[in-house]
């Protein structure tokens, strides 16, 4: 929301904003603009008929004054999807859908159209080097947008991604994620179906083959559309630096690895072509791109430490995560950490989806905060049950982050060989600075 009221106040838009907390980076980026709000809080006064529109964040409740004062006055009110089509809607929209990296193949996507000197706008949930903002609107003829299948409003609780009406758009894959909005796998499959279903005849649909469930959502739902399918391309590792080969036969090195990350690069490379670029120029352009902000990026690196950030918290993500690691690193010590952060993963009956989803560590610990829990009104959880859910018998699970860090320090200690360190969460641990944990134990 924050990077929306930005970009628009680039546009030359007058913007205001409330809300009932403000933290960084969005504190810091509205006060050097000149639109940070003097106090926090909900002010109906602030909501006359002189506004133009009111867009609605996803987690403002129905019951809110200024939203409420807003309907009694007749001021149009959009969820942010809706404005975004709004100011998008003369533009060829390309959309980005599916359960997990959708912010990856955005992010190369845009990597490859700057490079090729192509101007466009974009949306995407990451911060991306040499992009100085993750929501760019201007005259550009088309729009790149990361969509996700959370609701888009309190009072428009379909799907953020049905709101685009993309051109052109790209399914990476299905896997149950969402269960406090989705409380069924069938319920969750089913918003696929409909995105597809309300696609217009002809739409490009670039979609992973390798997925079985796209695949068979696709032909329930999706024979109206110009299909256009993606799979794994070959390749191998090289003292860790992956090499994949092009359609020419010839090997390119890669600044990122993983086989997730290599299936998302071919979906990049059909959008891309579907956009004017050439095969070879986005070979060329791929090289160097590293990664979107907490996509399997380096977090430090000693002489015997390789430490990883992840936003991995989903099943699925966790396991493509933890394996890619493994097969560019196999001779290093492999010790996952994993933080149970988001709804579905706090969730005891969510839990048994995680069985197997961390084998391909050598040691694997798992992380949950009380004070989580509470701040999502869920039930109390037991380290017995985080264990049993993972289906892992050695598994370490923690409740407390000092003793985390304690097991974390010791283990990396006690290691004889080069160690790899997987730092998974869509949170923070509690804000720790694992490099100090590790490097410079006090």
């Amino acid at each position: 929301m924050h990077q929306l009221a930005l970009a628009l106040h680039r546009d030359g838009f007058q913007v205001t904003g409330s809300d009932d907390a403000i933290h960084d980076p969005a504190r810091t980026a509205l006060l050097q603009t000149g639109m940070l709000p003097d106090k926090v809080g909900w002010f109906p006064e602030k909501i006359t008929t002189d506004l133009d529109a009111v867009v609605l964040g996803m987690h403002a409740k129905g019951d809110n004054p200024e939203l409420q004062r807003a309907q009694e006055l007749g001021v149009p009110v959009y969820s942010f999807p809706e404005y975004v089509y709004q100011v998008a809607k003369g533009k060829l929209r390309v959309a980005i859908a599916g359960s997990h990296g959708k912010t990856t193949i955005t992010s190369m996507i845009m990597h490859v159209l700057q490079k090729a000197g192509k101007p466009f706008d974009y949306l995407v949930g990451a911060k991306l080097e040499g992009f100085a903002q993750s929501v760019q609107l201007s005259d550009a003829p088309v729009m790149l947008l990361e969509g996700d299948e959370y609701p888009a409003s309190v009072l428009e609780k379909r799907p953020k991604i049905f709101f685009y009406h993309p051109q052109i758009t790209l399914l990476s894959g299905i896997a149950w994620d969402h269960i406090n909005v989705f409380p069924t796998y069938e319920n969750y499959v089913s918003q696929f179906q409909t995105y597809l279903q309300n696609l217009d005849a002809g739409t490009t649909l670039v979609y992973n083959a390798d997925d079985a469930e796209v695949v068979r959502v696709i032909a329930d739902s999706g024979t109206h559309l110009k299909a256009i399918p993606y799979t794994m391309p070959q390749y191998r590792y090289e003292d860790g630096k992956a090499l994949l080969k092009t359609d020419s036969g010839t090997e390119i090195p890669l600044a990122v690895f993983g086989r997730h990350n290599l299936l998302n690069l071919m979906g990049a490379k059909a959008i891309c072509e579907t956009l004017g670029v050439a095969a070879d120029d986005f070979y060329e352009a791929i090289r160097d791109f590293g990664g979107a902000s907490k996509r399997l990026e380096k977090a430090f690196e000693t002489d015997r430490i390789i430490a990883f950030r992840d936003f991995a918290h989903a099943p699925s993500k966790l396991k493509a995560t933890l394996d890619a690691v493994r097969e560019a690193y196999p001779n290093r010590k492999l010790i996952a950490l994993f933080e149970l952060h988001t709804y579905s993963s706090l969730n005891q009956d969510f839990l048994e989806q995680y069985a197997g989803s961390m084998n391909a560590a050598d040691e694997a610990l798992v992380y949950f905060s009380s004070h989580a829990l509470q701040l999502k009104r869920l039930e109390p959880l037991q380290p017995e049950t985080v264990h049993a859910g993972f289906s892992r018998p050695d598994l370490k699970v923690f409740d407390e982050v000092g003793a985390l860090q304690q097991q974390v320090a010791q283990l990396v200690a006690e290691a004889t060989e080069p160690v790899c360190l997987l730092l998974m969460s869509s949170g923070t641990f509690e804000g720790t600075d694992w490099k100090s944990v590790v490097v410079n134990p006090a």
